[in-house]
């Protein structure tokens, strides 16, 4: 990692241009199965993504952000493109979830042992080492979550199903690492949804998916897309002081919208913070100053070397121009704390 104090990063995602997804189709929900949201047909659609990725890589770059991703622009959504491309999934006829608020989605079916079988993000990781000169960062799906977005009609133990997909994310976290990625994220929003299982499971898979990294890596935690999530959100998490217990270096939260109790961050205290300062729900750019404010608050409870300022989530669902503003926001506020921390 940089020894930068409070260098800034993003969670993964940046806006895809217009020109490359279909964004009313994509403005229905988060994917769990394959959607084909792309404008742009084969033999042009991989083309068209390398492009809409140094677009992100660029922005990222200008804002001033110091440890970017390449946007994950190639996906459709943050965990739809890993977990339908392993074995053992079938999602050409999707099951069905029942969320806690009633709403069905179609989801991926476990129809046999979880096994990955080929890369997936590789040729991602190494298009952006290519291609910028800064910290670079690439997400996976993680292990609980993807079992969570899926049926399971295999297994007869559902935490030997975790423990499959945890196998398979860490044989890709290790190639991605090869390909030159510093920082490794694994995306956990779901260790909130079932606090039992979570506890039972969760950091025994996570384990088993980080098992044998030396890059940086992090786990996201969050309550969802505010594009997606509509309304008030928790002021606190079901499942985070387990976390302390993981092997990860970060522990990713989502604070500036739900405007989280930062004494929680007293539960992690082997951890640096990866710290939501942006909130994604306010339609309006932050000043550096506020960010500036929300980095100082955070700093009551972390010294500045545990903390690195990030948006609450991914950015994938706002309008690219806001997504750019909020991101300069955010490396201008961290600049002028830095610059108070001497």
């Amino acid at each position: 990692m940089t020894t930068k104090l409070l260098p800034t990063t993003v969670v993964g995602s940046y806006p895809q241009p217009d020109w490359l997804v279909d964004r009313q189709l994509l403005s229905k929900g988060v994917a769990r199965v394959r959607l084909d949201l792309w404008r742009v047909g084969e033999p042009w659609l991989e083309q068209a993504q390398d492009d809409a990725t140094l677009l992100a890589i660029r922005d990222m770059e200008r804002a001033g952000i110091d440890i970017i991703t390449d946007g994950e622009v190639r996906r459709e959504s943050y965990s739809n493109r890993f977990a339908t491309s392993l074995e053992g999934i079938a999602s050409s006829k999707p099951g069905e979830v029942t969320s806690k608020a009633g709403l069905a989605t179609a989801v991926p079916r476990v129809i046999g042992a979880v096994r990955r079988t080929h890369a997936v993000e590789t040729r991602d990781m190494e298009f952006l080492r290519r291609n910028t000169g800064r910290m670079a960062k690439i997400t996976l799906p993680g292990p609980f979550t993807m079992s969570r977005q899926a049926v399971n009609e295999y297994y007869k133990d559902d935490d030997e199903m975790v423990m499959d997909f945890a196998a398979a994310v860490n044989a890709e976290a290790r190639d991605l690492e090869k390909a030159g990625a510093d920082v490794i994220q694994l995306d956990e929003p779901w260790l909130r949804q079932d606090p039992p299982a979570a506890k039972r499971i969760a950091v025994k898979a996570l384990d088993r998916a980080l098992d044998g990294l030396t890059a940086a890596t992090v786990v996201h935690l969050c309550f969802g897309y505010a594009a997606v999530v509509k309304g008030e959100k928790p002021v606190g998490y079901s499942f985070l002081g387990e976390l302390d217990a993981c092997k990860a270096d970060q522990i990713s939260i989502e604070a500036a919208q739900p405007k989280l109790d930062l004494g929680v961050l007293k539960e992690l205290s082997s951890k640096k913070i990866m710290l939501g300062v942006i909130d994604l729900a306010d339609p309006n750019a932050e000043t550096a100053e506020i960010v500036a404010d929300r980095i100082r608050a955070a700093l009551k409870f972390l010294t500045p070397d545990r903390l690195v300022p990030a948006p609450d989530c991914g950015m994938k669902y706002l309008p690219r121009e806001l997504a750019f503003a909020k991101l300069k926001a955010l490396a201008d506020g961290a600049a002028m704390v830095r610059s108070e921390l001497g």
